[in-house]
């Protein structure tokens, strides 16, 4: 059967549909979007180091200066902006579309170590990077609550277990976790306590860094074998720090406890996160440029039942929104469970 046969022995409907065909193509081209610029993703790579009390001059001058200088050499590097602040730096690098953005991590991490020995040497940890923009908002914000354990094990949590099984889900560029801290103990100290038995400050930083160890004490040898003498001296609760003697004052033991208040608390007490109006640790996660979000969204959904079975499950409960800020309920037609999250630091 030829199939051009009944629109050659029908030529005037032929006609007709041709005319209809071009006018429906006609109207529709004039009510067609039209934007001013593509949709464009750059990749795009954010760098944070952190320098606890540290000035924004000294972490501008002494951390984001080194750095700049080795990312200035990576190729496809368009722009660079940086900002610090006190005790942070935050350096953000865009690339050309022409750059694989994996290849341009592999490239930003061979800078940040290549740019280490210039660095302080007190810095706690080296840079990190994410393959992320921070100008983009959070596809999906997840809620961590429990009737049994505080805001620091969620966080912990959180920080340890869950922040990392997500970041290796395709599409996935960060995860950032809010809304607590890790467990610390603190040292509250009273300075006139302090000055009264002629001790200051450094005193006690000094000691409380020898007596919190964990590095090899010695060897045992003879002519064939070498064995490493290993104590762990650390301590982690505030009933092990109080006894510490942190000098003497005529002859008597001054402690830890007579000069200061220690308690069991968390890194940061100035944080806190809030789910239903139940504490909670919140993970915000971003995608990377160029990613799909929805099918970023799915993965991360799929992964969540074993993500689950990882935790304390009994006592630990999550739930997720993939409402994009403003916070707006999702529409009837998603799955997520709407939980009206937010944090604050």
């Amino acid at each position: 059967m030829n199939l051009s046969r009944p629109f050659i022995r029908r030529s005037v409907a032929t006609t007709l549909l041709t005319i209809a065909i071009a006018i429906a193509g006609a109207m529709a081209f004039t009510v067609l979007p039209v934007a001013p610029l593509p949709q464009v993703d750059f990749p795009t790579i954010s760098v944070a180091a952190a320098l606890p009390g540290a000035s924004a001059y000294i972490m501008a001058s002494s951390i984001a200066t080194p750095l700049e200088r080795q990312f200035g050499h990576i190729a496809g590097l368009t722009e660079m902006t940086s900002s610090s602040s006190l005790g942070n730096t935050s350096v953000t690098l865009q690339f050309d579309l022409s750059r694989d953005i994996d290849g341009a991590a592999r490239d930003v991490e061979a800078a940040i170590n290549a740019a280490r020995t210039y660095l302080p040497s007190n810095l706690p940890a080296n840079p990190t990077y994410k393959k992320v923009n921070p100008a983009d908002a959070p596809i999906m914000i997840i809620g961590l609550t429990s009737d049994k354990y505080d805001r620091s094990k969620l966080y912990d949590e959180a920080s340890t277990v869950i922040q990392q099984r997500l970041s290796q889900i395709q599409g996935v560029g960060e995860v950032n976790v809010g809304g607590g801290a890790l467990p610390s103990v603190r040292v509250e100290v009273n300075p006139t306590k302090l000055n009264s038995r002629g001790l200051t400050l450094p005193n006690v930083q000094s000691v409380l860094s020898l007596q919190n160890a964990d590095q090899p004490t010695g060897q045992i040898s003879n002519d064939l074998v070498t064995a490493d003498i290993i104590t762990n001296d650390q301590i982690s609760r505030a009933e092990d720090y109080k006894p510490l003697v942190i000098g003497y004052s005529h002859g008597a033991a001054i402690r830890l406890s007579d000069v200061a208040d220690v308690l069991d608390s968390t890194q940061n007490i100035r944080t806190a996160g809030l789910l239903n109006g139940k504490p909670a640790i919140m993970l915000i996660i971003f995608r990377q440029p160029g990613a799909n979000i929805i099918q970023t969204v799915e993965r991360i959904r799929a992964q969540l039942p074993s993500v689950e079975a990882s935790i304390p499950r009994v006592s630990i409960s999550l739930s997720f929104s993939t409402a994009p800020p403003p916070y707006a309920p999702p529409s009837p037609t998603s799955n997520a469970r709407w939980s009206s999250p937010s944090f604050w630091s």
